[in-house]
């Protein structure tokens, strides 16, 4: 049985043409027979994708569809809708080729394409982030291959012209009344087929290998933002280019501070007599320490700012603040003294102007009763 062609692509069935080309573009991406050459599960995913675009993207062959399903565009059916076959559809999918692989058609084929992009998560401290950051990284990936250089044939001989599609990376397969061009199965849209494959890459052309990059991280950069690094991807196929090598940055969370855009936040712990009495108290920043002054009666919760000593972000013209949060620390571990000391001062504390939110708490729980 036949699935049903918006399942393959993934799409409703009010999907646009636009969402009909962008959905067949990400699978042919992905299952492509050249991107995988030794999967037989995506060589069937890649047509039947191919095939649920063909009948989709033609007005009259999608009415059809939609009307009696598969027997609708059925050739050996005989409600078969589809009379005038398939019209410009080589066209089209000479354009989409194209447009995914960056290939160079000729004659109807595109067998040059462009390698596949590699992408690379990096860790680094907020502290790397803040200030900018260089270091060197280890990418594997496929790299031609120096005996052949590239060529997969083995040194002295030369790829031959394929038998079965003339050289044009593509043949046509009768359907009923149809003629359908696909990528030829000897070659696989080369053109060409090597006799006497190279014995260091097997024929590939390419062959694994890692290499030294040295990545520059611009100050102010965020979690999750992307570095490009063009042309240190994979290397393109039959001489097309290479594909590009994206650094996905990965800031690790910090024992102190806590990022909002540019700005910075930190919790500062004071003690009871520090925020009833006030004073001076430390704290940190990413650039050295700094002071701010508590005034008699701090609360847990009170904010400082401090402008100018969050980060410079990447599209930014100034620096952020950074702000801390006062956090008011009730004492632990009393020794008998401490608890009868303590007792004493509470005892001394009862009148409701040492504690005006007490009073206005209890105040509002007694309206809430009556």
């Amino acid at each position: 049985m036949k699935r049903d062609y918006y399942e393959i692509l993934g799409v409703s069935k009010s999907a646009t043409d636009d969402e009909l080309k962008k959905a067949y573009r990400k699978l042919a991406m992905k299952y492509h027979p050249d991107r995988n050459p030794d999967s037989r599960d995506a060589e069937a995913r890649f047509k039947e994708a191919k095939e649920a675009y063909e009948m989709l993207s033609d007005p009259a062959k999608r009415e059809a569809y939609d009307r009696f399903g598969h027997a609708g565009v059925d050739p050996n059916a005989g409600g078969f809708a589809g009379a005038q076959g398939f019209g410009g559809f080589a066209d089209v999918f000479g354009d989409i080729f194209g447009d995914i692989f960056g290939g160079q058609r000729a004659g109807g084929r595109s067998n040059v394409y462009r390698g596949a992009d590699l992408r690379y998560a990096m860790e680094i401290t907020l502290e790397q982030a803040a200030a900018g950051y260089t270091s060197e990284i280890r990418v594997p990936g496929w790299e031609n291959c120096d005996t052949c250089h590239g060529s997969g044939a083995k040194p002295g001989t030369k790829p031959k012209t394929c038998h079965s599609c003339g050289g044009q990376g593509s043949v046509r397969v009768q359907q009923g009344f149809f003629s359908i061009q696909q990528t030829c199965p000897t070659c696989r849209g080369s053109g060409q087929v090597i006799p006497d494959p190279c014995a260091a890459c097997d024929g590939v052309g390419r062959v694994k290998k890692s290499k030294t990059l040295e990545v520059k991280i611009p100050a102010g950069i965020d979690d999750g933002m992307r570095i490009r690094s063009s042309g240190n991807g994979e290397p393109g196929i039959n001489g097309g280019p290479p594909g590009d090598l994206y650094v996905e940055i990965r800031v690790k969370e910090h024992d102190v501070f806590k990022r909002d855009a540019d700005d910075l936040h930190c919790e500062v712990p004071v003690s009871m007599a520090t925020a009833a009495l006030g004073g001076v108290v430390e704290i940190p920043t990413l650039d050295g320490g700094a002071e701010i002054e508590l005034p008699e009666g701090t609360q847990t919760g009170k904010q400082f700012r401090l402008r100018g000593k969050g980060i410079k972000g990447l599209r930014s013209s100034y620096p952020g603040d950074l702000y801390a949060h006062v956090l008011v620390e009730t004492p632990v571990r009393l020794t008998e003294r401490q608890k009868e000391l303590m007792r004493e001062l509470d005892a001394s504390l009862k009148d409701p102007k040492h504690s005006p939110q007490t009073k206005n708490w209890m105040d509002r729980v007694k309206e809430f009763f009556q």
